[in-house]
């Protein structure tokens, strides 16, 4: 399943995405390429990528140049390797696709569930619960699509919220493998949706940022904002967390690897809880702004402190300087924009 999920993707990337990426009038155009400079080409292949201020000043003596042409050159030196916003943007949409299909072939499903209206059936005739094929291709889709998160994470670029999405990934595939190998896949249908609900809005308001739709933007993020907080400070633990905390001690008593499911729940919910005042502070800023501030955890930087507060004041949170693989699979870092 991981195999198809991969060509799944390269599939939409290349026949569907790009073309759509095209007709928006996005072009596979990436940052300011630096200066062709051998000695500093060389410092940034064998030695740092970033240097300090004792080397910035052998290297300006040495090549005549100011230290701050020379801080420039690095910036752009570094930003010159990130992805484009055509790639981005074909990023995007594959994960749009697959929260918005996922999210609603399981809406649809557990709609008909009796434990998606009654948690505690969650826990009657537990472990000894039939196992329908509807249910196990909905888990073994999602378990193959966070382990392809899980593996793309490490050729990604490297983002300031790589731990907390590294933990977020490792919480979330355990929790799915836990639950499946312990038959407490009903509750797991449940957390997986939960999740699923507000994926899809990220994505959707990286696109639109992208394509430079900066209201459809600022209106997905902020609605992305109010169902992230609504579902996991809300629903998520005085649902999911009261049956599998409360209701399953009462109904089928502390079960040996209770501990270990509860604690990797709670894990989530420590990172729901980050990430959300994260996403509060984001829309904080724009509301005092008019729009969505830009991504701190960019990418690519900015090459002069002038160019910072520019682009800070006309440009979104999903600014072209922005990657679409965070996420969160996508969510918030130092502030703003992580799944995601």
């Amino acid at each position: 399943y991981l195999v198809l999920i991969q060509l799944f993707l390269g599939n939409s990337c290349r026949f569907i995405a790009k073309p759509c990426a095209i007709n928006l009038g996005i072009q596979d155009s990436g940052p300011h390429r630096a200066q062709p400079n051998a000695i500093l080409e060389k410092v940034f292949t064998s030695i740092t990528k970033s240097p300090d201020g004792k080397r910035l000043e052998g290297l300006s003596k040495q090549l005549d140049w100011d230290v701050r042409k020379i801080q420039r050159w690095f910036r752009h030196r570094r930003n010159q390797d990130k992805p484009t916003t055509l790639t981005k943007f074909c990023e995007s949409m594959w994960r749009f696709t697959f929260y918005f299909s996922i999210f609603f072939y399981g809406i649809r499903f557990l709609w008909t569930a009796p434990w998606f209206w009654d948690t505690r059936q969650c826990w009657y005739n537990y472990p000894f619960q039939p196992l329908t094929s509807r249910l196990y291709y909905y888990y073994i889709l999602e378990l193959a699509f966070y382990w392809s998160l899980m593996f793309s994470q490490f050729t990604d670029i490297k983002r300031k919220d790589f731990l907390i999405m590294f933990v977020h990934h490792l919480a979330t595939i355990g929790l799915i493998t836990f639950s499946y190998m312990n038959n407490m896949v009903r509750v797991g249908t449940l957390v997986l949706c939960l999740h699923d609900a507000s994926d899809f809005l990220l994505e959707a308001a990286k696109l639109a940022n992208y394509a430079k739709y900066q209201r459809l933007c600022d209106a997905f993020f902020m609605l992305f904002g109010v169902v992230f907080i609504v579902t996991r400070l809300g629903i998520y633990p005085f649902w999911i967390l009261n049956t599998t905390l409360f209701e399953s001690w009462e109904l089928i008593g502390p079960y040996p690897s209770w501990w270990l499911f509860n604690g990797l729940l709670v894990t989530l919910q420590v990172l729901h809880v980050i990430w959300s005042y994260l996403i509060i502070r984001t829309a904080s800023k724009a509301l005092v702004r008019g729009k969505v501030s830009k991504d701190d955890r960019s990418d690519v930087e900015s090459s002069s402190e002038e160019e910072d507060v520019t682009s800070n004041s006309t440009k979104g949170i999903f600014s072209t300087s922005s990657n679409g693989s965070n996420r969160l699979n996508g969510h918030v870092a130092a502030g703003q924009w992580t799944g995601e």
